[in-house]
């Protein structure tokens, strides 16, 4: 028990003192091997480090050695470059030495020449007193001989030059007025010619009657209407006369006026596809057809300006324009003649150098008063100049289309140039028929002279000029003086008209009264 209790009270230190020995190695061993791993380490480093300075060592002497071969090629090319700006110089010396010598070699000789110049100066300035001396002892003794002053002497010699100069100058100004004659006539007559060739084309003349075909004969019937009263305000709406013969489904429209006639023809037909025909409907598809018709004329101005490179036209110019479609001239077509004389102009502007744009201008626009109609005063080519002035035409154009019949002076070369052209195109063989001008001259003198009264608010030639038809204002006019009215235009037609047989004049009042069921 008691060897238990000795024993029980020394283990602990025992034990305390095995392990804190056995604590003691453990640290010694690992110490020792944390030093071997860091010797290690130190080893490895310095190996590492090794390396890396023997390869920056390498790199150094690489890149020393590339610096090195780079210097030693930009300092060869340095060298090659100075060889070479020394050859250039000493060319360029060699060159400036050569023109040296050849400058020097120059001022010799023109020094020479000087020297040699300066003696024939001396010998000429002594020759020509010689000749003044000689020529004055040959004056004097002309003077001597023939009795005469100087001044006589003179006057008399150079009278007789005087008079030899005059023949020798009207012969040749008669020569080469002849050669210009010639050559002009020759020039001329070939461009003329050119210009035909090149602008030719043919021009039918317009019928002054449009036939209609009818899908069946009972529509003649609902044509005419109850009593006629269809086919009377169609022609008041249209002013164009409808004949209602025995041929079976035709009628035919009779009118001198193309546009009227035109405006007649499509409402006819559009009435006849309808199927409703009855004074209304017809007034109301006449101010329909008149609005298409009045389109169709701006386009075919604003075509026919684009088509032949006429720009910065003024649109009531571009209308009128296009109302000479429908506008004849002795048979002629007015556009087509306008748009031939443009063309013409064009190719003799072209050859004469001039502005070709402007001479087409002036070729498409020189008859354009022709399209205002009875209302203008003066001739077309005074009214059309006054149109052009108020739309701000340019000068040449306004004397061309004022110039081209010689009713204005000509004041620029291409008046002369429209009326040429325009002569041209008239004088084809073909191209117009007088007859037919004198007809609708006719009839629209006979319109003109019925608007002429007071009161009159629309008048249309019909039957061939047979009949005039006369809408009096209403408000304005009676009955008492419709009667005269209707005497007196009758009495002025036969002063102012020569035509056969007779013309009826009608006069015609009425009054409307239009209310509208809602």
């Amino acid at each position: 028990m008691q060897i238990f209790l000795i024993l029980l009270y020394a283990l602990p230190p025992v034990c305390i003192a095995i392990g804190y020995f056995i604590c003691i190695l453990i640290y010694k061993k690992r110490q020792s091997a944390s030093e071997r791993k860091v010797k290690q380490l130190i080893e490895e480093s310095q190996r590492q480090a090794e390396k890396i300075r023997k390869e920056a060592e390498l790199a150094v002497k690489a890149e020393l050695y590339q610096r090195r071969e780079a210097l030693e090629r930009e300092t060869q090319e340095t060298k090659m470059e100075l060889k070479q700006q020394e050859r250039r110089l000493s060319k360029r010396e060699d060159n400036l030495e050569r023109k040296m010598e050849l400058l020097t070699k120059k001022e010799r000789y023109i020094d020479t020449l000087y020297a040699n110049l300066t003696l024939k100066e001396k010998k000429i300035d002594e020759k020509r007193l010689e000749l003044e001396k000689t020529i004055e002892e040959q004056t004097q003794a002309l003077l001597k001989i023939s009795s005469l002053s100087r001044e006589e002497a003179e006057r008399l010699l150079l009278g007789r030059l005087g008079k030899e100069l005059d023949i020798k100058c009207a012969e040749l100004i008669s020569k080469k007025t002849t050669e210009a004659k010639e050559n002009a006539e020759h020039v001329a007559v070939s461009l003329i010619s050119s210009a035909i060739q090149r602008c030719a084309a043919t021009h039918t003349a317009e019928n002054i009657v449009s036939s209609i075909e009818l899908p069946n004969n009972e529509m003649k019937g609902r044509i005419i209407g109850r009593e006629g009263r269809n086919i009377r305000a169609f022609e008041k709406a249209t002013g164009i006369d409808v004949i209602v013969d025995d041929t079976p489904g035709l009628i035919v429209l009779s009118g001198f006026d193309s546009v009227r006639r035109e405006i007649a023809r499509q409402a006819m037909g559009k009435l006849i596809l309808d199927g409703r025909i009855h004074p209304a409907h017809i007034e109301e598809i006449v101010k329909e057809t008149e609005k298409e018709i009045e389109q169709v004329i701006q386009e075919t101005g604003k075509q026919t300006c684009f088509e032949l490179g006429v720009h910065n036209v003024h649109q009531e110019i571009i209308k009128l324009v296009g109302r000479l479609k429908y506008r004849t001239s002795y048979g002629q077509n007015q556009l087509q003649h306008s748009i031939e004389v443009a063309n013409l102009m064009g190719i003799i502007a072209g050859e004469l150098k001039l502005d070709v744009p402007l001479a087409k201008r002036c070729g498409l626009l020189h008859d354009i008063g022709k399209a205002i109609g009875p209302e203008m005063e003066g001739t077309h080519a005074v009214a059309g100049a006054d149109l052009a002035k108020r739309y701000d035409e340019r000068p040449e154009v306004i004397n061309a289309i004022g110039g081209h019949h010689e009713e204005k002076p000509v004041e620029s070369v291409y008046t002369v140039l429209v009326s040429a052209t325009d002569a041209i195109s008239a004088g084809r063989p073909g191209a117009r028929r007088e007859t037919l001008e004198k007809y609708i001259k006719r009839l629209e003198k006979l319109e003109s002279i019925a608007t002429s009264f007071s009161g009159v608010e629309s008048a249309y030639a019909i039957q061939a000029g047979r009949e005039v038809r006369v809408m009096v204002c209403p408000d304005k006019i009676n009955d008492k003086v419709a009667a005269k009215m209707c005497y007196d235009i009758a009495r002025e037609v036969e002063e102012q008209l020569e035509y056969p047989g007779e013309v009826v004049v009608t006069v015609i009042r009425e009054t409307r009264f239009i209310e509208h069921a809602k």
